[in-house]
């Protein structure tokens, strides 16, 4: 076991005070091996906001596209192609709209919608499949459009962001998801993603999106090329955005996938993913840096479901959720499942000894699980892409003012 690090004796009183953290201790947490002394730390912090809870959404992943003008100089990306590219795919609103209906049969509360930065496709399209995508389920949160895919959008039509987030708001949409932030250090975004949105760019459009009431997400992508101090003055810049607006609901750490890109291939890392280590020290140190965000969530799909059970206990509230049929980083590679279901995601969190609550996209609660009981199988069906899931119920569920709806259960034919 790693000795406890007594440089960090000073950031642990600080801890206690709750008094908030200078760049030199966020760059002390990131430099210090005392991973469980830290894990320690952040978990108070966690505790003080959001008790012994975490919460997951049930959630249904739609990529539209993923033809991308930035398909070369985004060399960290292997889910991008060109028009012409083998595996390029643009969805017809139909297509999308027949990839939504899984919705019907079970709980989702999120459509969470990113792809590529595609040529031709206008506004007109994404507003037409928020539009159907709300009138088709009254009752799911569209989580839409990375700042990167509105900052495009307002180029093409030769409109402001505000604009272009006014209408997104009108059609239907609820939130913004945190995607394309990366890493903001321009030494970095020089190497993995030239021609990309800035990082002041970037929190411009989550400035305005929070100025007309959008709640957003925001990430950090890591384990490529930054350096540490790139971390910390990425965290602070999230966290200075957050005390002029208070509009970010919850901050998620990214794990670089070197797999299928031409930026692994380069570092010569195919085939070697982040650390557990290093990913459960970007948890813990973002809820610590992170005073003012409420939630931090882990992305499972990334770093596997277990090292995300592991994160619960260093400062992460939130273990995104159901996630069907998620494509992004599958394309790069990870092993992971391409949903989980009720009873593995209740399971992990128990298992953490936290208390599972479902939520919706802006984190409220929709359903607590104290009578939660797993259920056998009553109906099997083939799912997406050579897997298979299956549908049962729950009817002990406790829900706030829901039905008792139907579960996806998850079976990764690859495991």
């Amino acid at each position: 076991m790693t000795a406890p690090d007594p440089s960090l004796t000073r950031i642990e009183e600080k801890v206690a005070r709750n008094e908030r953290l200078t760049r030199d201790d966020a760059l002390g947490l990131f430099q210090s091996n005392d991973l469980l002394t830290i894990g320690r730390l952040a978990d108070l912090a966690n505790r003080r906001t959001n008790g012994n809870r975490v919460s997951f959404a049930a959630n249904q992943h739609i990529n539209p596209t993923n033809v991308c003008v930035l398909r070369n100089t985004c060399v960290f990306c292997s889910f991008a192609r060109m028009p012409r590219e083998a595996g390029a795919y643009t969805r017809s609103l139909d297509e999308v709209f027949a990839e939504a209906e899984a919705a019907r049969d079970n709980p989702t509360r999120e459509f969470h919608i990113v792809g590529g930065l595609h040529p031709t496709l206008r506004l007109s399209y994404y507003l037409d499949m928020f539009r159907g995508l709300a009138a088709r389920h009254p009752g799911v949160h569209i989580k839409a459009l990375t700042a990167v895919e509105v900052a495009h959008l307002a180029r093409l039509e030769g409109m402001s962001v505000r604009d272009v987030l006014v209408a997104m708001r009108q059609a239907g949409v609820t939130s913004l998801p945190g995607g394309g932030a990366e890493v903001f250090s321009p030494a970095a975004r020089a190497t993995i993603a030239d021609k990309k949105l800035s990082g002041e760019e970037w929190l411009g459009v989550h400035r305005e999106a929070h100025r007309l009431g959008i709640p957003s997400n925001c990430t950090m992508l890591y384990g490529h090329v930054e350096t540490l101090a790139d971390r910390v003055d990425h965290l602070l810049a999230l966290r200075a955005l957050q005390d002029e607006t208070r509009g970010f609901l919850t901050y998620i750490p990214l794990a670089y996938h070197p797999d299928h890109n031409e930026l692994g291939e380069a570092l010569g890392r195919t085939g070697t993913a982040t650390t557990g280590f290093d990913d459960l020290k970007n948890i813990a140190v973002g809820r610590l840096v992170l005073d003012n965000i409420p939630h931090v969530k882990t992305h499972w799909p990334m770093v596997t479901p277990f090292i995300s059970q592991v994160a619960l206990t260093f400062g992460c509230d939130d273990l995104e959720g159901t996630v069907v049929f998620e494509r992004v980083y599958h394309e790069a590679g990870a092993a992971t499942p391409m949903w989980l279901s009720y009873d593995q995601i209740v399971s992990l969190i128990r298992g953490a000894g936290k208390e599972p609550v479902e939520r919706d996209s802006l984190y409220r609660i929709v359903r607590t699980f104290e009578d939660w009981v797993p259920a056998q199988a009553a109906a099997r069906s083939e799912g997406p892409e050579g897997s298979t899931f299956h549908i049962s119920h729950r009817p002990r569920a406790r829900a706030r003012g829901q039905r008792t709806l139907p579960v996806l259960h998850g079976v990764d034919t690859a495991e």
